[in-house]
């Protein structure tokens, strides 16, 4: 059977109402082009199809981080992350396949329509992720780390329950004696932030609380963030923040305001590092399981790859667990 051809640069420009050439310019990186020019190009690209030619197996798996893929930023550096890498690779490697990662700034670049790879990872994708929609335009397997913003009919996904993570993390706290908690949250676009803040909102709601949520900001490490709800009346007696950086922005504004922890403050922090088992005082955190997450992603996309379907669509749940330290406990409990 003959091979039908692909789209073309001239499909494109017809597409997108642009000339050939800013085509050309838009999937090369060159040109003078305006941001709004080049990314509505190479979407209308993805959307068509462009590059779309899959050769025999490269026994290489792809993963990328593509929450915030307009700027460069260090997610290898973030714990949840780097411990996730780790364990895809090995997983990998397990099967017979190479994983290579992707730098969290390519976004929108053209790689995605020739990437050589078996299949994806996509960790964090957000509402109208271009990455996705280039890998979707190339009919690549897809499994993603946090369920997809517009989940298609087979899409296969790994995520905990945030719901029951949330409810468990603000009744220990209500348990500890905390009246009026804070949401340190609302900065990605993620399936993660939205649900957690969702859960909140609810359970707030559910027990006639006001709820506040503090805006987190990956720069603010003295916690400025915090400085309004600190002063005012009222003020939060307890923080679940949901971020690595977080539990040590709220212990910084907490100290700034002369306020202990706990016992002026209660706070949980959703974090991986190891740092907060040892910090002054411990600090209570939940663990997402990033290594078992990728164990089960690599699985099936593996699997995924190999029969060309998954054993099962839709979300695959690991349960996350709360480690209780000093931060979340009374002052007489330890």
């Amino acid at each position: 059977m003959a091979r039908v051809p692909g789209p073309t640069i001239a499909d494109i420009a017809r597409a997108a109402e642009v000339s050939t050439a800013t085509v050309s310019h838009a999937l090369n990186g060159t040109g003078r082009l305006g941001d709004g020019t080049r990314r509505r190009v190479r979407e209308t690209a993805a959307a068509l199809g462009y590059g779309v030619h899959r050769g025999p197996r490269t026994r290489t798996l792809g993963l990328a981080v593509t929450t915030h893929a307009a700027w460069s930023w260090d997610f290898a550096g973030v714990a949840y992350f780097s411990r996730l890498l780790t364990a895809a690779t090995s997983a990998a490697h397990a099967r017979g396949y190479a994983l290579t990662t992707l730098p969290a700034d390519r976004g929108a670049e053209p790689l995605w329509h020739t990437l050589a790879v078996d299949g994806m990872l996509l960790l964090d994708s957000p509402q109208g992720d271009p990455v996705l929609r280039a890998l979707r335009a190339r009919g690549l397997p897809v499994v993603f780390d946090g369920r997809p913003a517009e989940p298609r009919p087979g899409d296969v996904w790994v995520d905990n329950d945030h719901e029951a993570t949330t409810r468990e993390v603000l009744d220990h706290l209500a348990a500890a004696g905390a009246r009026r908690i804070a949401l340190h949250s609302a900065f990605g676009r993620e399936f993660y932030t939205a649900a957690v803040t969702a859960a909140y909102t609810r359970w707030c709601s559910e027990r006639g609380r006001r709820p506040l949520v503090v805006p987190f900001d990956p720069e603010d490490a003295e916690g400025r963030a915090f400085d309004r709800a600190l002063a005012a009346p009222g003020r939060p007696d307890a923080v679940y923040s949901l971020y690595d950086p977080g539990g040590h922005q709220v212990l910084a504004a907490a100290a700034r305001h002369g306020i202990r922890t706990p016992g002026g403050l209660f706070l949980v922090c959703a974090s991986e590092d190891p740092a907060y088992a040892t910090s002054a005082p411990a600090v209570t955190t939940v663990t997402l399981h990033p290594e078992r997450i990728a164990e089960v992603a690599v699985s099936a996309l593996v699997t995924l790859i190999e029969s060309g379907h998954a054993e099962s669509a839709g979300q695959y749940t690991v349960p996350a667990s709360l480690r209780v330290r000093a931060s979340s406990l009374p002052p007489v409990m330890y």
